[in-house]
């Protein structure tokens, strides 16, 4: 359950982001305090016009026609004034939310790649998407009633008690009551609303996986078991949905059921006063005040009329702001070094890593790569090869030890520095929804038309791009032609190629090519990567046969290290290795 702390938390944290616009508030608050007074001002001039209508005979349609021209006048102030509020609060609204997202999108670049391999795609898309649209429409519809509510409670007070002491204490009663009916229905359903945009994060991180693996899923036939699984979680959220609607939804009608008893209340207790000869409570006093008393409770009334949204917008402020305290990824030091022209020695010194403290990985982890080396590197899943190229790149921190390059801590490096001299071609292909030329100058936006030809040449795709009705300008993605995986793969490698890095990464960069086209792209990046350090994580060995040096991991340990030759002599891990791929038995 989120508590009534946690409430007013989320608001102090958002209020900066309102804050902003102090024209649009100082507008609203004057446009809002000139809709109250005028629709008190309607109501006090209808039981005015009621007392000029005595009885058959005795109506004094003068002063009846005056007022209806300052009636007239005042509504036209307030329709204009509510507006322009609605207007205002529409920007208000939708502005601070947009601000809101465009920090927590800045924040999301800044935190480390830890946290995207511990979260759900889908449910970081739905912080962006669901939770901030349903907190800009509560604070729009909250927006559209504060300032002229407030307005009108007090105005409305003040002429109540003008007209009849009695008939406002009436009206003071029922409001207490309708704050605690509210208060006590709002923070029951409040824990449901919470649950309920996590499952929608959860749901959606589903659909989002599933959406993106069909081929795995056909082929698995697991449309049914996903199907078993969505409808699992669908009627999880439909029965903590309908716990929170419902605990919510009795929030309007109770304070509605409490008004109107109070608006009885005026009737019956300003009929008796209007009866006494001594009153002065008369006929257009008690119809004054019956829209006095709805009036006074309209503004809470209809806030609790929108408890649903403001819960659910609460939710998702609780949720963004839950992802903007995850801590980002650890700033450089202030002396860090701009590496440039990396020469490539690369040194592993005792290194320990773990990505959970009880679950040691890498421990005392010792390599040294000499300038323009192959490293290839092998072993069963799980033996620590992909965690190799993670510490490097200072995706994640080393526990114990030191990686250096060309003889410095690469924790005395800026990030991004170190980032740029090496380019890497992952298993996973990865391609904007854009132009082929936007996708290719990924890495250096500076690459000319020449050289992206000359890197397609290298990459074998020259010919496909040529035969493009739009060749460089050609879209690809959703909304462009569609690729197949190898084709996809080769364009990746050309984009790494134009990007010219001092090293190279390889993980299974060749994994969704024929055997052919995987030797010509051996063949240009051997070209490509000549004098310069490159690692290669492989699980086909015909891929490193060239490699410098091959290591061999188990567990996070290095149990055989030399060339394939050397390897293959031993009757060792690599050997067997090489016999289960290549045996013919």
């Amino acid at each position: 359950m989120i508590k009534k702390k946690n409430f007013f938390r989320s608001l102090k944290l958002f209020l900066p982001y309102l804050t902003a616009y102090p024209k649009e508030l100082i507008a609203a608050i004057i446009l809002g305090i000139a809709s109250g007074i005028t629709s008190v001002l309607m109501t006090y001039y209808i039981g005015v016009a009621v007392d000029q209508m005595v009885n058959q005979g005795a109506v004094d349609f003068t002063r009846l026609f005056q007022i209806l021209q300052l009636f007239v006048g005042i509504f036209l102030v307030t329709v204009i004034s509510q507006y322009f509020i609605q207007r205002l609060g529409n920007t208000v609204a939708f502005d601070s939310v947009a601000k809101l997202r465009e920090e927590t999108f800045t924040h999301l670049n800044k935190l480390p790649l830890s946290y995207y391999d511990q979260s759900s795609k889908g449910d970081i898309v739905s912080r962006f998407t669901n939770d901030m649209d349903n907190i800009s429409t509560a604070i729009s519809a909250i927006f559209n009633q504060v300032f002229s509510g407030m307005t009108v409670v007090l105005v409305a007070l003040v002429f109540m008690l003008y007209l009849s002491p009695m008939l406002t204490l009436v009206v003071l009663v029922a409001t207490p009551i309708i704050f605690l009916l509210t208060y006590i229905v709002a923070r029951t359903s409040q824990q449901y609303f919470t649950s309920q945009q996590k499952l929608v994060g959860s749901i959606s991180g589903f659909i989002t996986e599933m959406v993106g693996n069909q081929k795995i899923v056909k082929a698995f036939q697991r449309e049914e078991q996903n199907q078993t699984n969505f409808e699992a979680l669908n009627q999880e959220l439909y029965v903590r949905g309908q716990k929170a609607q419902f605990a919510s939804s009795l929030t309007n009608p109770s304070s509605r059921f409490v008004d109107h008893l109070a608006y009885l209340m005026v009737g019956l207790v300003g009929g008796l006063l209007a009866l006494k000869t001594d009153s002065n409570v008369t006929i257009g006093i008690i119809s004054s005040f019956t829209i006095y008393s709805s009036q006074f409770t309209k503004p809470f009334i209809e806030l609790s009329g929108i408890t649903i949204q403001i819960q659910t917008a609460i939710a998702g402020l609780d949720r963004s702001f839950e992802l903007l305290k995850e801590p980002v990824e650890q700033a450089d030091d202030p002396d860090a070094i701009t590496l440039t022209d990396a020469k490539g020695t690369v040194v592993f010194d005792h290194v320990d890593f773990s990505y959970q403290k009880d679950q040691r990985l890498i421990e005392n982890f010792n390599l040294t790569v000499e300038p323009g080396e192959t490293i290839a590197i092998v072993g069963k899943t799980g033996a620590g090869k992909s965690t190799l190229v993670n510490l490097l790149m200072r995706f994640y921190e080393v526990d114990h030890g030191q990686i250096t390059i060309d003889g410095t801590n690469i924790r005395h490096l800026t990030r991004d520095s170190l980032r740029q001299q090496f380019g890497m071609v992952l298993q996973e292909t990865w391609l904007m929804d854009s132009s082929l030329r936007a996708n290719l100058r990924y890495g250096r936006k500076s690459a000319t038309d020449e050289e992206i030809y000359a890197a397609l040449k290298d990459a074998y795709m020259y010919d496909f791009v040529m035969r493009l009705p739009d060749k460089l300008d050609t879209i690809v993605g959703e909304a462009g032609i569609k690729l197949s995986d190898g084709q996809r793969q080769l364009l990746t490698i050309a984009r790494t190629m134009i990007s010219r890095p001092s090293m190279l990464i390889l993980d299974e960069a060749t994994s969704s090519v024929d055997t052919l086209t995987e030797q010509k792209i051996q063949s240009a990046f051997l070209a490509m990567m000549k004098n310069h350090t490159s690692f290669v994580i492989a699980h086909r060995l015909s891929t490193i046969q060239n490699a410098d040096q091959i290591l061999v991991l188990d567990r996070g340990q290095i149990v055989e290290i030399g060339n394939h030759q050397a390897l293959l002599q031993k009757d060792g891990a690599y050997k067997k290795l090489y016999q289960a791929q290549f045996s013919k038995s």
